[in-house]
């Protein structure tokens, strides 16, 4: 077992910038404002100050085969499905500058995704009476983070916060079943940690807050979101092995205007879902550092249910 003498995840803070959208579509079609199953182990360590900053690149690929409601049922006679592949490309630039105390950085994602789904209602009896689908590999939301700061408390316990700007930049169409872009603004604060104790066991932890503008195209505003993503494991030489996974819930109702023209809003229609899998991650100086997990979703409300299986990779130049 090593034992934790310095910043075991000193590039770990890189997948603060990795977020973009799993399921590319606002909480009024079913699913968060930005990426679920971003941060898992040593989200609160951030990379050093290099000359040339540090690049990542993150892989997700999200499934589900069913919506359900806020019962958590899926509604008779339905038949859903998506698939969404998603990779984006990451620059982040910690810096030696301070502000209060803590280092100061910055970053900038770019996102594409490449998106498959379809959904059809039947009525016994009556057939089919509604189906749509769409597939598509259009850019999405980019996302610029103006303010990274990071505070290394201990060699084995740091901390950090970010704000997040997601610009309405993705392909939108508020006719097709799905998009890449969700046609708002995101606003996002956020905080994280890690500590690592001296026999090498890891939490991690990372809580945010989505604040959405309103969608001009059909009148309607997302309600608040909170997230909190989470990694706990066991540091084995390079690797740390264990679980991680998330927990989303929408904290205000949405809220629609006077030229909404969709299906109405049914107890503020809050989402809320949970996921947990295994994680696992490679560290050596000098080397990439990678991250790997596998996340099944449980306990869906007002959304699609379905897995998230991610591999990201980070590297300081």
């Amino acid at each position: 077992m090593k034992k934790i003498e310095t910043p075991y995840y000193k590039y770990a803070g890189l997948t603060l910038a990795l977020t973009f959208s799993a399921l590319a579509s606002a909480t009024e079609s079913g699913s968060p404002s930005t990426s679920l199953g971003v941060y898992d182990f040593g989200a609160g360590f951030l990379p050093p100050a290099t000359e040339n900053g540090s690049f990542a690149s993150r892989a997700a690929f999200y499934s589900a085969d069913k919506v359900v409601n806020a019962d958590g049922d899926s509604t008779p006679g339905q038949d859903f499905n998506l698939d969404v592949f998603s990779i984006s490309a990451v620059y982040l630039n910690m810096t030696d500058k301070e502000l209060f105390g803590g280092r100061y950085g910055y970053s900038l994602i770019v996102p594409f995704l490449q998106m498959d789904g379809g959904v059809s209602v039947s009525v016994p009896g009556v057939g089919t009476v509604f189906e749509d689908s769409a597939k598509l590999f259009k850019l999405g939301d980019i996302q610029a983070v103006p303010l990274i700061l990071g505070w290394n408390l201990a060699p084995n316990f740091a901390v950090n916060t970010q704000f997040a700007v997601q610009a309405p930049t993705g392909d939108y169409d508020k006719n097709r079943f799905i998009s890449p872009g969700i046609n708002h603004w995101v606003f996002t604060p956020s905080t994280g940690f890690s500590y690592i104790s001296q026999s090498g066991f890891e939490i991690s932890s990372n809580f945010q807050l989505d604040i959405s503008t309103k969608n001009d195209d059909t009148d309607y505003q997302n309600g608040l979101e909170f997230r909190h993503e989470f990694a706990v494991g066991q540091h084995v030489n390079e690797w740390t092995v264990g679980l991680g996974g998330y927990y989303y819930r929408q904290l205000t109702d949405d809220k629609t205007g006077s030229n909404y023209t969709g299906q109405p809003i049914v107890d503020g229609n809050k989402l809320e879902v949970l996921a947990v899998g295994p994680a696992i991650s490679y560290f050596s100086p000098g080397m990439p550092s990678v991250w790997l997990h596998a996340y099944k979703e449980f306990d869906a409300k007002n959304r699609a249910e379905g897995y998230n299986l991610a591999v990201r990779v980070a590297h300081s130049f």
